[in-house]
């Protein structure tokens, strides 16, 4: 088979070694869709109300490979809130000493 098909057997080969590696890291591959809205809601609260940027550099600032599906930037309660991958995350600016903060509960996003 390995002469007639070298190529498919390769490709079996691949998917076989894939699924392996995929299998290992189930954990840290399922932890992966949180990370979109965190990342994108803490770094946008920290570059906006801890640095004092604007909203447009915080944004450009923020912006990753993996596109957001929503988001809301409260200005007056310093909240952020961020949807990636189907899970949504809301950081809050503490404080000047604390900064800014994941919490563990998301804040609803406002109608569009």
């Amino acid at each position: 088979m390995i002469r007639r098909h070298p190529f498919l057997s390769l490709l079996v080969l691949l998917v076989a070694v894939l699924s392996l590696l995929g299998w290992q890291n189930r954990t840290h591959l399922a932890a992966f869709p949180d990370i979109i809205g965190a990342y994108t809601a803490k770094e946008y609260c920290s570059c906006r109300y801890v640095s004092g940027n604007s909203a447009d550099y915080c944004r450009a600032y923020t912006q990753q490979y993996v596109p957001i599906s929503a988001f809301h930037d409260d200005q007056a309660g310093k909240r952020v809130t961020a949807r990636g991958l189907g899970r949504t995350h809301t950081a809050a600016w503490l404080g000047p000493r604390q900064g800014c903060r994941l919490l563990p509960e998301a804040d609803d996003l406002p109608e569009s």
